[in-house]
């Protein structure tokens, strides 16, 4: 009792049955002709100064996570729990007292900043929001944010364009700092960077947790920088999470056969050493077609008559491991070698 109240006590997002639904128009008139599931009862938890990776194929619905969390979009169905409130169906006006304590950092980071406004300004407009009306102090701050996240403080009178892509993540990253924030979603932070400096960033996001206590949301479809930064990786296809489990249960004993061939993809250093797992390569459904049952059938070479025919849950099949799949709950899918 006493363990599961500690546990509570110490989660700062929680998300239960999330749905966003889309419309699809069709023929002259645009009458609705079906729904895009983006979100379809999505679950997870975040707790204080730990990491969730969401990571999955374009298309899957991770950025529309991410969006209804911070309310960009408003969500069909579910809650937002942080830090114990629901503000899924909060007020713009009642939401102004949660957003600082929640930022974004863009997969852009070029196209986050404004182009007009020096990097200074762009960061001072946080510590304005914060309550810093002095200007010396303003200063002050700035220069150890920039400090911080390993830029100069003569970056401030700079433009963005005078920036490499990692430099700029850089200041995206100190924009997000600049109003003290408990929670920084990371929206595939450095997939559009080159891989010495995705490293650097990485490692940057790190020792910032260490040292803030921050908790991050990380959206990436990299499964190998997932598993370097995060504690937990929930995998999610078609709008649903698949598998959920540690980042280091999941590496060693994944069970859903999507999660299986994700972790396929990673190349392999050494030839020969990718086990042959005969899951089909094709593109992501259109998730406007309805379904019955598994929604990774087509795609699994694992597919039976039961997997069409019955909704799948998810299913605890190891300490805090969770599947989506009827085959994986009952220890019928083969061991990776």
């Amino acid at each position: 009792m006493n363990s599961k109240t500690n546990r509570a006590n110490h989660i700062i997002l929680r998300v239960e049955g999330l749905k966003k639904y889309f419309p699809v128009r069709r023929g002259f008139f645009q009458k609705i002709a079906a729904w895009n599931k983006a979100v379809d009862g999505v679950s997870f938890e975040i707790q204080q100064g730990k990491t969730l990776g969401l990571v999955g194929e374009s298309g899957c619905g991770k950025t529309t996570v991410a969006r209804l969390i911070l309310k960009l979009l408003e969500s069909d169905a579910g809650k937002i729990v942080f830090r114990g409130t629901d503000i899924s169906k909060l007020a713009e006006n009642d939401m102004k007292l949660y957003r600082k304590d929640m930022q974004i950092v863009f997969q852009d980071p070029y196209g986050s900043l404004n182009p007009r406004m020096t990097v200074g300004l762009s960061i001072e407009e946080g510590l304005r929001i914060l309550g810093i009306k002095n200007a010396p102090k303003r200063k002050e701050r700035l220069e150890k944010l920039l400090q911080m996240v390993g830029m100069s403080p003569e970056s401030a009178d700079r433009y963005p364009h005078e920036f490499s892509g990692g430099q700029r993540q850089r200041i995206g990253i100190a924009r997000a700092l600049s109003v003290e924030p408990l929670l920084i979603i990371c929206d595939e932070p450095v997939s559009a960077l080159d891989v010495s400096i995705q490293a650097q960033i990485i490692n940057l996001l790190k020792d910032l947790q260490d040292r803030l206590g921050l908790s991050y949301l990380f959206i990436s479809h990299d499964l190998n920088v997932v598993g370097y930064l995060c504690n937990t990786i929930a995998v999610m296809y078609k709008g649903c999470i698949m598998e959920f489990a540690p980042a280091e249960q999941l590496f060693e004993n994944p069970r859903h056969p999507y999660t299986i061939s994700l972790l396929a993809a990673i190349p392999d250093p050494e030839p020969g050493n990718t086990p042959d797992l005969h899951l089909p390569e094709r593109d992501l459904p259109d998730s406007s077609i309805p379904i019955f049952g598994c929604s990774f059938q087509g795609r699994c070479t694992l597919e039976e008559t039961r997997c069409r025919e019955e909704r799948t849950t998810l299913a605890q099949v190891g300490e805090e491991h969770f599947v989506r799949c009827w085959k994986a709950a009952q220890n019928k899918i083969p061991k990776v070698s």
